[in-house]
């Protein structure tokens, strides 16, 4: 799973993460203008439940971190709006 360091500017949402496999539940992602979105993980937060990221939900940030297929694992966001 190769990765790339990105900076991405979205909307923090909830959403099912997984459908239909073992690892289905809801998570928080990360939904860009052009409607990619990306599991969003924070570096060194826990991968299935992080406060820290739940409570960015309904804002629009802007954040730097690595791409791995569908996940974005970021290292520092600024928070641009809230909802």
């Amino acid at each position: 799973m190769p990765s790339s360091s990105r900076r991405l500017t979205g909307m923090v949402t909830r959403t099912r993460i997984a459908p239909g496999s073992k690892s289905n539940r809801v998570g928080v992602a990360l939904r860009t203008e052009s409607g990619d979105e990306y599991v969003l993980r924070r570096l060194g937060g826990n991968a299935f439940q992080d406060d820290t990221l739940e409570k960015l939900v309904g804002t629009t940030i802007t954040a730097t971190g690595l791409v791995a297929d569908n996940t974005f694992v970021i290292k520092d966001w600024t928070v641009k709006s809230r909802a």
